[in-house]
This record gives structure tokens, sequence and C-alpha cells, in this order.
């Protein structure tokens, strides 16, 4: 759930609330989200399906809320990604941002490493998770203490952002959900879980996550206030590798943080891309997509055609370049908060049938905050809601969306489809 957000738009998180406004941010959003993972560990245990909110939703509610809601989430999974900085041949600009060539190649190469990397089988994209995110914390954990070392607390100074305390903290409030996605991804992968795994495990990893994707924020953010002041960051438009080397006067710094980052980068976009897969599969083996979405290889246990599908639009958005970074950060904060509010909501449900106490408030407080998220961005009063390009992107999605939809249900025929199969298959 940690991507490359906190090096290359490290400015952005700065100039809308401070040091203080974009720390206390990821904290407070940590702790209003974490009612919405404890909801998820329980749904989990009661329905281990890939499908997550899709499998969730469709027991309480009709097939097109169920479609709703795993499209929604496929978007973060889609785009939830980031390049390299590579600057040399530049191609052309979008948005005032350059495309280069190395860029694109580089990202070209990745989705295509990471499609044959899950096409081959969960267990080998488990390793390659495995070693990236460990080479993520020793890198992480290294440039910290030297920069705790380095800086001063007059870097940090003022705490907030121009705007005020409140407005500062509510500015960073609205991207912190989209930071934070990814706990409900694991959910996505518990079908391919090992046959042995004890009841829960997949409950406390979804809380862990949560809680300590909000830890690296907030450190990462007060590090780099701490070793460069935070002003010229903003103002310079630098980013967090820009900021060490020049406090530190010499460049290996950076090349770490870039390490660091590289190694973010493959991590998220890896865990993104199998969570983006398994939605699709879930919503092709419930005939909510064509069948072929959700059929399975039979050599690799892994579904082909919904990877095939994530692969080729996240590598034409390579052609997009940075310029869409915010505006993606933007969108995916509310569109992921709509699959959170329609999980809690089920788990109200199936709950009230069965008429389980458990977990009950932590699912409302969950609807709530959920809500909380969608209105804050879709209020034109509030500081920091979408902008014109922002309610375009999300608009053009539902669009897309409602037309697969309409589609399936115009082919749809009294033929009932074959069983369903799981992925993972022999490879586990």
């Amino acid at each position: 759930m940690v991507g490359a957000g906190w090096l290359v738009i490290m400015d952005d998180w700065l100039g809308r609330g401070g040091p203080g406004g974009a720390m206390l941010g990821f904290f407070i959003g940590a702790l209003l989200l974490l009612p919405i993972a404890l909801t998820y560990g329980r749904m989990v245990r009661m329905i281990p399906d890939a499908g997550a909110e899709v499998a969730y939703t469709e027991r309480v509610f009709p097939p097109v809320v169920s479609f709703a809601a795993g499209w929604m989430m496929v978007i973060g999974n889609l785009l939830a990604r980031l390049f390299p900085d590579m600057n040399a041949v530049v191609l052309y600009t979008v948005a005032g941002k350059a495309i280069t060539l190395p860029r694109l190649l580089a990202g070209l190469a990745l989705t295509t490493a990471i499609g044959v990397v899950n096409y081959r089988g969960i267990r080998l994209s488990a390793r390659f998770q495995n070693v990236t995110t460990l080479g993520l914390l020793a890198c992480f954990a290294l440039f910290v203490a030297l920069g705790i070392g380095r800086g001063a607390p007059a870097n940090a100074e003022p705490l907030f952002a121009p705007a005020g305390t409140f407005v500062s903290i509510l500015l960073v409030l609205q991207i912190v959900p989209y930071f934070l996605t990814g706990f409900e991804s694991i959910p996505k992968a518990s079908e391919e879980a090992l046959p042995d795994l004890r009841p829960g495990t997949l409950s406390r990893v979804i809380t862990a996550a949560l809680l300590s994707g909000g830890l690296f924020y907030v450190v990462i953010v007060g590090v780099v206030a701490w070793v460069y002041p935070w002003t010229d960051l903003v103002r310079n438009h630098l980013g967090t590798d820009a900021a060490f080397a020049r406090a530190f006067g010499t460049p290996w710094i950076a090349r770490l943080v870039l390490v660091a980052a590289v190694l973010s980068l493959f991590k998220v976009f890896n865990g993104n891309f199998v969570a983006g897969t398994r939605l699709l599969y879930a919503l092709g083996r419930r005939g909510l997509l064509p069948s072929a979405v959700g059929a399975v290889n039979p050599s690799f246990g892994t579904p082909g055609m919904a990877i095939a599908l994530v692969a080729i639009p996240t590598g034409a958005a390579a052609f997009l370049g940075d310029a869409v970074l915010v505006p993606i950060s933007e969108v995916g904060a509310a569109v992921g908060a709509m699959g959170w509010c329609a999980t809690c909501l089920a788990f109200l449900a199936l709950a009230r049938r069965s008429r389980q106490t458990g977990g009950m408030m932590s699912a409302a407080i969950g609807v709530f905050v959920s809500v909380a998220i969608i209105l804050i961005k879709a209020i034109p009063s509030v500081p920091g809601s979408f902008s014109r390009v922002e309610w375009i992107a999300l608009l053009g999605w539902c669009a897309l969306g409602g037309g697969v939809l309409l589609w399936r249900l115009l082919l749809t025929t009294s033929r009932p489809d074959p069983a369903p199969t799981s992925p993972s298959g022999r490879d586990r």
C-alpha cells in the first residue's frame, strides 16, 4: 500500500498542510479507516472470496450493486503506480509535464514484467512482493536514521500551511484514503492462501497493513520536513530525493532514496495488479463481465484474461506520464471509499440477518467515514473538492462501467454459466 507518492509528490502533501497538517492528516486518516479495516477482517473470515467487495455485496444487494462496488475499486488498482523519474529524450507533454522516452519504456517494461510474474502464478508474485518489501524497509530505515541526524527544527517551521490548522489537516485527509488504499487487497488473495493458514491471520494482516502504512507516511513527512526547509521544497517543487541531496550536499543519499522508491514502486504495482485482476476475475465468473474474464489458466491457475485486461490499459496509462498523479489520488480516494462503504453495508446486512452483534459498531463507523470521504470530495464548497478534470475522470469511469454492465445484461441468456473455478489451482 506504500507506493512512490512519498517520493514524487511530497511537495503537494506539504503544500496542502505543512508538516504538521500532513502528519496529523495521515495519522488521523489511519485511525478513521481502522473500523473499515476491522470490518474487512471480519468479512474475509465469513466470505473468503477473491471478489472481496463483489462477493460481499452480492449476498445482500442486487448484482448491479456488486458490479458497481467492484468496478469502483478497480480504478484505484489499475492506476496506483508511478514510474521512475528519467527525463532524457522528451517526446511530448501532457498538461505541461514532459513524457520522456526512457520513462515511457520503463513503464511499459514494468507493466509487462508484472503481468508475466502474475500470469506465472501467485507464488512467484508473493515472493516478488516479499523481496521488494524487505528491501524498501531496509532502505527506509537507513535514510531516516541519517536524516534525523542531519536536520533541524527550524526546517519544519511553520508547522501548518497558510490556510490554517483545520483546513491544512482537511486538505491532507482528502487524499489519505488513496495512499492508504491496499489493506482491502488482502481479501482478494484469500482463495489463493495456503490451505493450512490459521483463521484470523488475514484479519490481523489487514489491520497491521493499515497501521504500518499510516506510520510510514507520518514518519517520512516528518523526516523530510526535518531535513530540508519544507517551504523551499514546496516553492521549488522538489521531491524527497532532491531534499535529501541538498541537505547532505551529495547525490548518494538521493540514490538511496530512489532505490527505496523503486522497490516501493514494484511492490505497490504488483500488489495492486493482483487486486485489480482478481476483481475483474470475480466480475467475470459472476457473469457481470464476459465469462472469459472469469476463466482460469489450467497450467498456472491464474486468471489470464483478467491479467491481460489490467495490463493493457495500465501500459497505455504510461503515455500520460506523471501529470495524472494528483488527479488520480483525488479520484482514487473517493472511489475507494465507495467500495469500503459497500463492504461495511454488506456486513451490517449480513450481521442483522444472522442476529450477530459483534462488529456492527465498527461497520457503522466505517459507513460514516466512507460517506464523509465521498462528500468532502463531491461538495464543491469544501476546500479541495473535485476539480473539473477529476469530475471528468470519475464520470468517465462510471460511464464505462455502466456501458459494460448494460452490454452484458443485453447479452445475458437463460443458459446457466459453467461452474466457477477459483484462481490459484495448483500454485499455492
